[in-house]
């Protein structure tokens, strides 16, 4: 799961960018000062940082130079409530990824990270050439996965448009790192960008760029993604929510190698490879007259279907196996294993988000377990449907007794803070205190 880092001295602030931040997918750690920001930045390494610039102990424009040395590779995105064109500029020559003022900017502060997040992932697939993105990473024996796996090999070599579909989760940015890993532009850059995540404005000035001046608040030239991915690939994820004004710019860079930046008048000249994927119909988009029948012909040209975890029953143990060694490692708690009940209710679950899910499942089960990984680690529907689907009895497995079992499970995790224990259990502070009353919990 890519992770963030909120530095903040003010719990307010705070709190409010962990939980805007926690909605868009992200695992999120905090800290109050500079002492404890770099503390997380050792023992969590996220991949971004939102840090504010003046903190009890220090100046964060200070503060990301010793990031940075920490984590090269990470991006760090200053923030402040006084900005000034000095902090602004010496932040920039310290390493920072951008510099924004608290308020005026919280429109921004969503596409800010995720464009910091994308350059954080483009630095260490750059650092780690060897490690990152090949087809060795796509964990799984099911005779569907390999078919998949086999077709992203054979186009991998070719320069060809590919269209990875699928559910949500299933693995399509891991999917697009390997076939670019294995073309003939694995020198260049692989460039993620999700186009759900921008409106139709921002995201043109992400994929082409901009001229200073073309807009307020262009102060400087803007290098697009397509001209940071020349001579590498693109990919383009959840290309069903582009805007359709936007589809016809992007048809012009497939068929010709040409855009134009926003300001600008004279086409640039870029030569990337795109690959994109969607948990969409597109033809039924077409159909509907949401998305161009001409660019749809343009991006599937090859089109690999992913299959869900449902389809992949036999690889569920493989993916926990592996998510559960990396989330123990990073949570510093030895766990040992999983009981044969955990792996068939893991099996059995239906696995909406897929690979996604799984590992957001194994993780909440290792923050929660006692040694190894038990049916009572599992959130509260899959240890219900395990219950069900086993037709185990009941009397002593009611929901109530399930219920404040795992409660106790959680506040003894967070060690009696009520507020951590609420986000964990996803649950409101006054739902949770009312559970704990009704039933006499005691911690």
């Amino acid at each position: 799961m890519d992770s963030l880092l909120i530095i903040d001295d003010e719990p307010t602030v705070r709190k409010l960018l962990a939980r805007i931040m926690e909605l868009e997918g992200y695992e999120i750690f905090q800290a109050e000062d500079c002492a404890s920001g770099l503390k997380r930045c050792k023992s969590n390494k996220p991949q971004v940082i939102l840090c504010d610039v003046f903190l009890p102990d220090g100046n964060g424009v200070d503060l990301v130079t010793d990031i940075k040395e920490i984590l090269p590779e990470s991006e760090v995105i200053l923030l402040t409530a006084r900005g000034s064109i000095a902090d602004g500029v010496q932040s920039i020559k310290n390493g920072a990824f951008d510099y924004i003022t608290k308020g005026d900017d919280n429109n921004k502060i969503i596409p800010l990270v995720s464009s910091a997040m994308a350059q954080a992932k483009r630095n260490m697939a750059n650092a780690n050439p060897n490690t990152l993105s090949s087809f060795d990473s796509i964990l799984g024996e099911s005779t569907c996965l390999k078919r998949a796996i086999n077709l992203a090999k054979k186009v991998a070599s070719t320069d060809v448009t590919v269209l990875l579909t699928g559910e949500t989760g299933t693995g399509k940015e891991v999917f697009a790192q390997a076939i670019h890993k294995g073309s003939l532009r694995s020198k260049g850059e692989f460039v993620p960008i999700n186009c759900a995540t921008f409106s139709k404005e921002l995201l043109e000035s992400e994929l082409f760029g901009y001229k200073a001046g073309s807009f307020t608040g262009a102060n400087k030239d803007k290098r697009g993604l397509f001209e940071v991915a020349n001579g590498g690939t693109i990919f383009l994820d959840e290309i069903g929510e582009m805007a359709f004004e936007l589809q016809a710019k992007l048809l012009r860079v497939l068929e010709s190698g040409e855009y134009i930046k926003i300001g600008e008048t004279k086409p640039s000249h870029v030569d990337v490879r795109v690959i994109s994927a969607t948990n969409r119909n597109l033809k039924n988009e077409v159909e509907k007259g949401t998305f161009r029948e001409d660019l749809y012909y343009r991006l599937s040209i090859f089109q690999i279907q992913l299959p869900p975890l449902r389809e992949r029953i036999n690889d569920v143990e493989i993916l926990a196996k592996f998510f559960l060694d990396r989330i123990s490692s990073k949570l510093n708690k030895k766990v040992e294993g999983m009981t044969p009940e955990f792996i068939s209710a893991l099996k059995n679950a239906e696995w909406r988000g897929n690979v996604r899910e799984l590992r957001n499942v194994i993780e909440h089960s290792a923050i929660v377990c006692d040694g190894q990984l038990t049916l009572q680690d599992l959130p509260l529907d899959l240890q219900n449907q395990s219950y069900r689907d086993n037709n185990i009895d009941s009397s002593a497995l009611d929901l109530a007794t399930i219920e404040c079992r795992h409660i106790i499970r959680v506040l003894q995790y967070t060690k009696g803070n009520k507020t951590e224990a609420s986000r964990l259990l996803k649950i409101g502070l006054t739902t949770l205190y009312r559970k704990i009353e009704e039933y006499k919990i005691v911690i």
